[in-house]
């Protein structure tokens, strides 16, 4: 059993350079329930490279060539970052299925946490022996 953070899945992926040439460069790569982290190698002076999931809006257009799957991280404010892997390792399946997770649990806290506001506005005006508020729990 993992513990939370850890991560889901490493490896290889190989991500397309935004210069002109657009050559793919190799980069080291940890997949966690957070999101993906893009590792230079060694003797480059690069920074580590996060796409948290939180700023990721989709994987899209995924495509079999030869031996590659080819598919684009489409995030937030419209940047696409196009990535390459084997096709064995399937990593475009395993970074949507972590995306669509981490979206569900938002939306799971987002739900949890207006239902005790809304538990927190019946308990302020409860009391007093004034009419009481129905509680949200009893009509859902």
């Amino acid at each position: 059993v993992r513990g939370p953070g850890g991560p889901v899945k490493e490896g290889v992926l190989e991500k397309r350079s935004d210069g002109l040439l657009q050559l793919w460069k190799k980069k080291r790569c940890i997949l966690t329930e957070e999101g993906l982290l893009l590792i230079p190698p060694k003797q480059q002076q690069e920074l580590i490279k996060e796409l948290p999931f939180s700023t990721m809006k989709t994987v899209d257009c995924v495509e079999r060539k030869g031996k590659y799957v080819y598919f684009t991280v489409v995030m937030a404010e419209g940047k696409e970052i196009d990535f390459r892997c084997p096709q064995e390792q399937g990593w475009n399946a395993e970074i949507t299925l972590q995306l669509v997770q981490y979206k569900n649990r938002q939306a799971i806290l987002a739900v949890k946490s207006t239902r005790q506001k809304q538990q927190h506005l019946v308990q302020q005006h409860g009391g007093g022996g004034g009419p009481r508020l129905r509680s949200a729990s009893n009509s859902a």
